[in-house]
């Protein structure tokens, strides 16, 4: 299981924005206890990734599917800058569905072409993408949710 980052309150706001956007629970069960809720985020049956609010958005978190399917640890992937999930070409399309979760809070039902550490594609499907809302609307980045096929 990964060390102790992002801090707890990030992965609950990860958890709690997604269910006050989307209306749905991202994960079954929301455990109360932060290692159970830590654990089920990380052991989740799908991809889990989130980026910050620098100017160029730098990942913050991904759980043990999201890692396998790019290929890093958790310490590259927080210093991956999110554009570079995606190849140069898809990067304007990945731009224009990030500011379109930015008018309306999230997006459903998206697919793209991602790019593993080796170099290696995945098409990622059924992606739920949101921002990372706190109760008080404050924005602190975004997040996605997703499936991944060869």
């Amino acid at each position: 299981m990964p060390s102790s980052k992002p801090s707890d309150a990030t992965l609950r706001l990860i958890v709690e924005s997604y269910l006050r956007l989307t209306g749905k629970p991202l994960i079954s069960n929301v455990p109360c206890d932060e290692d159970e809720l830590r654990e089920a985020l990380w052991t989740a049956p799908r991809a889990i990734v989130a980026h910050g609010t620098e100017a160029d958005p730098i990942f913050f978190y991904g759980n043990r599917w999201a890692l396998e399917l790019f290929e890093m640890s958790e310490e590259e992937f927080a210093r991956l800058p999110s554009r570079l999930s995606a190849e140069p070409l898809a990067q304007e399309a990945r731009l224009k569905l990030l500011e379109q979760v930015s008018q309306q809070g999230y997006v459903d039902g998206y697919s793209g072409m991602r790019i593993a550490k080796s170099g290696k594609r995945f098409m990622i499907t059924e992606a739920t993408v949101w921002d990372l809302l706190d109760e008080a609307g404050g924005f602190h980045g975004q997040a996605a949710v997703f499936i991944a096929g060869a």
